[in-house]
Parts: structure tokens; C-alpha cells; sequence
């Protein structure tokens, strides 16, 4: 394309060309300690931890982690939800020379015992929330562990969730406490020294066809990406760098809310408010009484919070930036919030592999409803024909995106297969499908293996869930392909209504969308659910609609 046309709708101040920042992950954490010592960095259920408290526990932490054999290279596997746990030891990790290995409180122990394998990681740090200390004891029953590091949710006062007693007798399980509290008493050891090409974690993905891949991201990678973001968002500030108090209710074992919400939050001195699982309620008291400046969400929070009765008369008043990322946001969701709060909802694009920076929308973007923005600083995207990577083609045509910046992953843990399939002359192949306009914004079309093909045509499940959302009774919808005798391939809908909304029958849904989107995209079929499944992070989840219609489709020619 060698023209980044993008460039132009950049806000003042912003350079596409600025110089990215690398380092060690462990660095930057101790820059920021320095900087900030006394200032809260995080915040757990009222108890908050300063900078300078922070880095002790790592430091001790990491300390003891050395003395049980973490080194250079050695896998680390976090198992857990959104406590202060996840912070000390992810750096702690890392100080000593180790690599994280995110693990999903929802996954099946199949998955878990499959990724510790993939990874190589012999030592897990987990917490006494509900049953995850009891899976983890499982896996290392089953062959899988070596050593168990236990945090007690309950030192930060009553927990807000079930918990399971820890016990004591078995060596290979060792409280957290007790770790950092060794840690403390070992002289300060040599740190190993981290190279920006070192992997500092390895982020499954995938897995819905298939086995679960490891992005392998670097510490070049992952600061790469925080450097992006400043370089986006410093010029576009309305205050002051390290005076935010950012809410952290996104899944910290997700690439979004580790790098957008906790390194980018630590790393520029704000205050981390951990939130264990959202809560419309509790969102909104930290907003209007504990004064939170920042929210990311994805879609599906911002779709409670648009159907909360009463919101329109909430106070945000405190938000000074609220986003929507991890997911496409539908349209009519982030007018509706809009219209009743005030709030207009940024938002971008970015994936696993992306560390996850991608794109993003300028905050006094206007008139771009659809798009997920520009490409940030440093950061290169094209629309590629879907019949060959290498065809670049022009604005307002229909593509593959690949993407190529200092963020990008080098590829996927023990795949070289699918690495090199997923790459081509140093691009990544997105597997997104969009287009971008003149001005250099970009459109979400659909996964590449989202797509249904409906007797010859391309349909995007997307486009048509934008348009089902328009309708005043749905609440959340999902589209999939199902096997249709005449077109190969239809579309079927799976709505669930608002509270108090009456179901409607299909053909006054196809009624509702016939001048909305093409004959050919209109649904043959639809179910109404009290429920849509969803993944672990909250974005609505299509894999488990499709197996279901798989099972009906083979149970029908048994």
C-alpha cells in the first residue's frame, strides 16, 4: 500500500512515526515503583497496596520463586481470577527469569492438563476461590504439577466468594504467604537479566477448532504494546498521567486487561481497582462512590448496564474514558448508553497476537459509529484478498486483515505449522474479515471462519446480529450457519429478550429486517434462550450453538 492513510485522521499531537519504547516487563514495573512509591497501585476489596508495597512483595516473591528452581526460561502457570495475587507473582515470575503460562478459571481440566503439558509449566499459582484449589490439586494428582502456590482469598478480609480451606501436610502445596514471607529473609539475589526478545508469556487462543495455541509473547512485545497505547492516548488526555483510578473487572488472564488495564495501569502510576467478577452494582458504586476515572468493558457489561433500569439517572459524572473491547460493541448498544448516560464508548480492534494493541477510535471521533478506528502508532494493517494474502486491495474492498508491528507475536508455542500459516512475508494474517475507508478507518466485517456461504453468497453473522439489535425487545443475540437443503448453508438467530419483552415469531423477524440487510442474509430459523453462552472474558460464545446443531443434525440421520 506503502500510503498509510490512516495518518491523516490522527488527533494533534500524534505520530504514526514516534519511537516505541522496549524493555524488560520487571523494569518498567521498578521504574514505576520508584516514581510512585506511597501512591496506591492497587485495590481489592478496600485494601490497597502502594507501589512501594508492591514491589516488596515481588521482590520476595521473586526471591523465593529462585530459590525453588524458577530461572531463566522456566514456565510459570498462573491459574487465577482478579486478586493482587495475579500482579505480585506475574512479576515475580518474570524478575526471576521465568515466562507466565494464563490458565482460565473456566477451563476443563482437560484443557488445563493440556496447556500445562504444551507449556512445560511444573509450577502453578492459584488461589482458595471456589474450586480452583481443588482442580489444581487434581492436576497434580493426575501427573501434571510438581508444586502448587496457594494465595488465601480471605487475608483481604472476608471473601466475597466461596472458598475452599487450604489445608496443610502436603509439601507440594505451599501458601503464598509463606513463600514471600522466606522471600523476605533471603539476601536480594542477582536478578537474571531479561532480553526485550525473551518470551514473558505464553496466551492460549484458539480452541474452538482444534487444539488451543500459545502466542508466544515477548517482553519486546508486551512493552511495545503499553508504549502504543501511551503514544495514543498521552496526546488525547484531559488529565494528568497517574491520577486515574481504573476499574479491572476484565479477566486479568486475557491479553486485554493485562496489557490495556494493568501494565499500561501500573506502568503509568494509576490506581488498579481489582474486581474478582462484574456486577452491575458494584461497577456502578465505584464509579459514582469509590470515583473510578476509567472503565473497559466488553460488550456484554455495557449491554447490562444499558438494560439497568434507571441508569439514565446514575451519576458518571467521575468516568473520564469508558471503552468497549474484546468483542465488536453492536451499534444500537453504543447509542442507546450513550443516549442515557452521556458516556460516549471508545473502542478499537486488536487479538491475542497483537499484544492485543490494534486500532483504535479517536476520542472525539464522530459520525465512525461502525468502525473500530485507526491503526495505532507504529502499528501497519492492509485489507488482503481472501484468495491470496499477498493481493493487496483498495479502500472500501472486502478483506483479510494482517497486521505487522514491534507488538505482533513471532508465533505460536511447539506449532510451527501453525505458524507458518499463519504468516506471510512477515504479516499476521488476522483471520478477521473488514474493510477500510479512504481516511484510513477500519471496518469489522466477521471472522474469516464465522462466514457463512449461502447459496453462492458470503453472509456475515455480524452484520446481521447489528441489525437484530435495533430490535426494541432483544437484549443479546448470536448468529451461526446452520445446514440449509436449498442454500447449502442460513443463517439461524438465537435471541434472548429483555426482561418483560413478548418472543416474536421468525417471519415478523425477517419482517423487522427486510430493509435492513439482504434478502440472502435474513435468518431461516430462530430460538429464543434465557441465556447466550459466553466465554471466560464475557464475549458471547458461538462454539457451544454450533455443537448443539451438529448433535441435532446427527441425531436426525441416526
Amino acid at each position: 500500500m506503502g500510503e498509510r492513510l490512516w495518518e491523516k485522521s490522527y488527533p494533534a499531537g500524534i505520530r504514526w512515526d514516534a519511537p516505541i519504547e522496549r524493555a524488560p516487563l520487571t523494569a518498567l514495573l521498578d521504574a514505576a515503583t520508584d516514581t510512585w512509591g506511597p501512591k496506591a497501585a492497587l485495590e481489592y476489596r478496600d485494601t490497597t497496596i502502594t507501589y512501594a508495597e508492591l514491589r516488596r512483595a515481588v521482590d520476595a516473591l521473586a526471591a523465593s520463586f529462585m530459590q525453588r528452581g524458577v530461572g531463566p526460561g522456566t514456565a510459570v502457570a498462573l491459574y487465577l481470577p482478579n486478586t493482587p495475587y495475579h500482579p505480585i507473582a506475574f512479576f515475580a515470575a518474570l524478575k526471576a527469569g521465568g515466562r507466565i503460562v494464563h490458565l482460565s478459571p473456566l477451563d476443563a481440566e482437560r484443557e488445563l492438563a493440556y496447556k500445562l503439558q504444551d507449556s512445560g509449566a511444573r509450577m502453578l499459582v492459584t488461589t482458595n476461590v471456589g474450586l480452583m484449589l481443588l482442580m489444581a490439586q487434581g492436576l497434580m494428582r493426575a501427573g501434571h504439577l510438581d508444586l502448587i502456590v496457594v494465595g488465601d482469598d480471605t487475608a483481604f478480609g472476608p471473601s466475597a466468594v466461596p472458598t475452599t480451606p487450604i489445608g496443610d501436610g502436603d509439601p507440594r502445596v505451599v501458601r503464598f504467604d509463606q513463600l514471600r514471607a522466606e522471600g523476605e529473609t533471603l539476601p536480594t539475589p542477582a536478578w537474571p537479566t531479561a532480553d526485550v526478545e525473551d518470551i514473558a508469556l505464553l496466551q492460549y487462543t484458539g480452541g474452538t477448532t482444534g487444539r488451543p495455541k500459545g502466542a508466544m509473547l515477548t517482553h519486546g512485545n508486551l512493552s511495545a504494546a503499553c508504549s502504543i497505547y501511551k503514544l495514543w492516548g498521552n496526546p488525547q488526555r484531559l488529565f494528568a498521567p497517574g491520577d486515574d483510578k481504573v476499574i479491572c473487572v476484565l479477566p486479568l488472564f486475557h491479553i486485554y486487561a493485562l496489557t490495556a488495564v494493568l501494565l499500561r495501569g501500573l506502568f503509568e502510576g494509576n490506581e488498579v481497582m481489582l474486581r474478582i467478577r462484574f456486577d452491575v452494582e458494584t461497577t456502578l458504586r465505584d464509579i459514582e462512590v469509590k470515583k473510578a476515572t476509567v472503565f473497559a468493558g466488553v460488550p456484554t457489561m455495557w449491554i447490562a448496564l444499558a438494560n439497568t433500569p434507571g441508569i439514565e439517572v446514575r451519576d458518571f459524572s467521575s468516568l473520564r474514558y469508558a471503552a468497549s473491547g474484546g468483542a465488536a460493541l453492536p451499534v444500537e448498544v453504543a447509542e442507546r448508553f450513550h443516549r442515557l448516560t452521556g458516556q460516549r464508548l471508545g473502542g478499537g480492534w486488536g487479538m491475542t497476537e497483537t499484544s492485543p494493541a490494534g486500532t483504535g477510535l479517536p476520542r472525539e471521533c464522530e459520525g465512525r459509529a461502525a468502525s473500530v478506528g485507526v491503526p495505532l502508532p507504529g502499528i501497519t494493517m492492509e485489507i488482503v484478498a481472501l484468495d491470496d494474502p499477498r493481493r493487496v486491495l483498495a479502500p472500501g474492498e472486502k478483506g483479510e486483515i494482517r497486521v505487522k508491528g514491534l507488538n505482533v507475536t513471532k508465533g505460536y508455542w511447539n506449532a510451527p505449522e501453525e505458524t507458518a500459516a499463519s504468516f506471510v512475508d512477515g504479516w499476521l494474517l488476522t483471520g478477521d474479515i473488514g474493510t477500510m475507508d479512504e481516511d484510513g478507518y477500519f471496518y469489522l466485517v466477521d471472522r474469516k471462519k464465522d462466514m457463512i456461504i449461502s447459496g453462492g453468497f458470503n453472509v456475515y453473522p455480524r452484520t446481521i446480529e447489528e441489525a437484530i439489535y435495533e430490535h426494541a425487545s432483544v437484549a443479546e443475540v448470536s448468529v451461526i450457519g446452520v445446514t440449509d437443503a436449498y442454500r447449502g448453508e442460513a443463517a439461524k438467530a438465537f435471541v434472548q429478550l429483555k426482561p418483560g419483552a413478548q418472543p416474536f415469531t421468525l417471519d415478523e423477524l425477517r419482517a423487522f429486517l427486510a430493509d435492513r440487510i439482504g434478502r440472502h442474509e435474513l435468518p431461516t430459523q430462530l430460538e429464543f434462550r434465557d441465556s447466550l453462552p459466553k466465554t471466560a472474558v464475557g464475549k458471547l460464545s458461538k462454539k457451544e450453538l454450533i455443537a448443539e446443531e451438529r448433535q441435532k443434525l446427527q441425531a436426525a440421520a441416526e
